[in-house]
């Protein structure tokens, strides 16, 4: 019996100890093994269509991204020369032979949306400005040098070429500014470089001036979040047109607040026209400083309507000055228009082609003028390039 239950001990023993063993170094050994129960799940078959979400702007955003590019920028520039270097006692001891500043490349990046098969681009002036080499990447990957055709400064719009072999996806323009306060936009450019973005948001306001941005301003604003990166890119509708090119952002941070603004198609398209055509834009001028005629002004006039622009000033030999027009005048129409604003008078005179001549309302003291103005060309605003 002794004997008997000894067996049993190492027995037991023995299992305990290849147990232990086999848990240490092949644990897996232990595991069940039984099959796990299967799930159930439905698959869509291979290759069928997804019908759109509601509420979804997929179709916009693939009718219009391929036509949105991005612009890289670069240009020539010094790297900043150590202030000892131009210290007067480090200079003496060590000599006036001491070495410039290494050249280096300074890069910029923003987009742009192609217009025409050709190869034409729109985008800001402020994106190439300064830029001394531009190239044009596609959303497809393909990536091109740029020429400047042209550009506008005072609606911060330039115009691009490239040579491309294959066609390219061009943007279609919606039918004139078609927009309303509250139709949903879509915002496509590439934010920060990091790549092409959509961003979704409505109409907060149409016909913004005064911003201060640009001379000539009537610009969307969008609460579609417009980052840096996005300046030159298309705002597009529900439908994949374009409606504006993307131009500036309110933000005390960098950083998109919800207050963005777009310059309107019909601006955009007026301006690629007269690029293309001319290589610049050409607008009306009088030579006149304008100012607002606020409550003070025409009370010190002695004008009981504030309606109008104030004409505070007439350059010698312009065509305002040949025409009669005096400081101290007040502009209330413009041929059959009437001027409520200096910034009215500005957009209808700029309207005018260069040579016509115009009939200006106007009002000094008691009388009431009708002066023909022969409208002269807006001088060219100093390149910066």
């Amino acid at each position: 019996m002794r004997r008997l239950w000894l067996i049993f001990a190492q027995a037991v023993t023995v299992s305990v100890a290849v147990l232990f063993v086999v848990n240490t170094l092949r644990p897996e050994w232990l595991r069940d093994t039984a099959p796990a129960s299967v799930v159930a799940i439905l698959e869509a078959p291979a290759g069928a269509e997804r019908a759109p979400a509601a509420g979804s702007y997929a179709a916009a955003a693939q009718r219009s991204m391929p036509a949105v590019v991005h612009v890289f920028t670069s240009k020539k520039g010094r790297s900043q020369r150590h202030p000892l270097l131009d210290d007067p006692l480090f200079r003496h001891f060590f000599g006036e032979r001491l070495p410039n500043a290494p050249e280096q490349r300074e890069s910029g990046l923003g987009s742009g949306v192609i217009v025409s098969p050709e190869g034409y681009v729109l985008t800001n002036n402020h994106v190439i400005e300064t830029a001394d080499a531009i190239e044009i990447a596609l959303n497809d990957g393909r990536q091109f040098p740029a020429r400047l055709v042209g550009r506008d400064p005072e609606t911060d719009l330039a115009v691009l070429h490239i040579d491309a072999d294959a066609g390219l996806p061009a943007i279609t323009f919606s039918a004139g500014d078609s927009l309303t306060v509250g139709d949903v936009v879509l915002a496509i450019g590439n934010p920060f470089g990091v790549g092409q973005t959509v961003t979704m948001g409505i109409v907060s306001a149409l016909g913004r001036k005064q911003l201060g941005i640009n001379t000539f301003e009537n610009y969307i604003q969008t609460d579609a979040a417009i980052n840096p990166g996005n300046s030159g890119g298309a705002l597009v509708d529900s439908t994949g047109h374009l409606v504006g090119i993307n131009t500036a952002i309110y933000s005390r941070s960098g950083g998109s607040l919800g207050i963005g603004f777009a310059i309107p198609v019909s601006i955009a398209r007026n301006v690629l026209e007269q690029i293309v055509a001319t290589g610049e834009v050409t607008r009306g001028w009088v030579g006149v400083e304008i100012q607002e005629l606020t409550a003070e002004l025409a009370e010190s006039f002695g004008y009981r309507e504030i309606e109008g622009a104030l004409i505070a000033g007439v350059l010698r030999g312009s065509p305002a000055d040949r025409a009669g027009i005096r400081p101290g005048d007040v502009l209330v129409g413009l041929d059959d228009r009437e001027v409520r604003d200096p910034k009215s008078m500005l957009d209808m005179v700029a309207a005018l082609p260069p040579g016509q001549r115009a009939v200006f309302h106007i009002r000094r003291g008691a009388q009431k003028l009708e002066l023909a103005v022969e409208v002269g060309r807006r001088p060219t605003p100093p390149a910066n390039r």
